[in-house]
């Protein structure tokens, strides 16, 4: 279980630790970029002895100026790795209905498209107890337990969008939260049924049937074609390469190459549209 020693994981901890028919493995990653964030180590580590159960950390030093997406990209190779050290049947996190919320409007203001909008469920590698769970039910329990944790002084600053969004957003969505999870629950079954169409026209999953694309509707192709990109490990995209990739794959003639990132590109082919990896050259 990933425990950052703030109040969402600590009571997730709490909950969990509970369960006699757990082996829990308490993984923290300090990603060195608040000056206090070893307080937040001793905090998960006191509390993991006291209840015996096993605890792993890892250091990192990657500053004060690190994107979100570098700190996440850091956090979850460390649990990863935690994972396949104890041969652990999933990762668990502390990610709860707000937090369901923020990432649904973070990916709509980043253009990232549907998939965007329901990148946290829970699945057999990635359990996530908490998503029906409110952040004020959280704060609830903790009080009612007496449950310690430490807050993140940078879950305060508003140059991070996500904090932006926590701070000016979220208080303003009370009449319309349950609309927004009702929106998140039907593209979530909408993900489910692009992924089924997939699974049953991709053969190979680096190849892509080219005329069976070229007739899907542009905007269900842009979708089919950003899930194929992330089956195949490419996640670095936004909304206007998806729809480059889309106009090219249906119009270009065979032969032509589209660039994707600085790694892979896309061959267009009468039959089949395919993912290479650009080889590098050689100095």
């Amino acid at each position: 279980m990933a425990v950052s020693g703030g109040v969402d994981s600590m009571v997730l901890l709490d909950i969990l630790r509970r369960q006699p028919q757990l082996e829990l493995v308490v993984a923290h990653y300090d990603h060195g970029i608040r000056p206090d964030s070893g307080q937040d180590r001793r905090l998960v580590q006191k509390y993991a002895e006291q209840h015996n159960l096993v605890f792993e950390y890892e250091q990192g030093s990657l500053g004060f100026n690190t994107s979100e997406a570098t700190a996440r990209d850091k956090r979850y190779g460390f649990l990863r790795r935690v994972q396949q050290k104890h041969h652990a049947d999933a990762i668990i996190t502390a990610h709860h209905q707000d937090d369901l919320l923020e990432t649904g409007i973070l990916n709509m203001l980043r253009g990232t498209g549907r998939k965007g909008l329901s990148s946290l469920t829970s699945h057999p590698g990635m359990i996530r107890p908490l998503l029906k769970s409110t952040k004020q039910e959280i704060y609830d329990y903790a009080k009612e337990h007496s449950v310690n944790w430490r807050e993140d002084t940078t879950n305060t600053d508003e140059r991070y969008l996500r904090n932006y969004i926590r701070r000016q957003i979220m208080p303003r969505l009370d009449h319309e939260r349950q609309k927004m999870l009702d929106l998140l629950e039907s593209t979530n079954e909408l993900n489910q049924n692009i992924d089924q169409i997939l699974e049953s026209e991709v053969k190979k999953s680096d190849v892509l049937p080219r005329q069976w694309f070229i007739m899907l509707p542009y905007n269900v192709s842009c979708e089919v074609m950003a899930t194929w990109l992330r089956q195949n490990n490419i996640n670095d995209f936004d909304r206007p390469l998806i729809e480059r990739l889309t106009v090219v794959a249906k119009t270009k003639i065979a032969g032509k190459i589209a660039p994707i990132n600085a790694r892979f590109q896309m061959q267009i082919g009468k039959q089949d549209l395919r993912l290479q990896e650009i080889a590098k050259s050689r100095v």
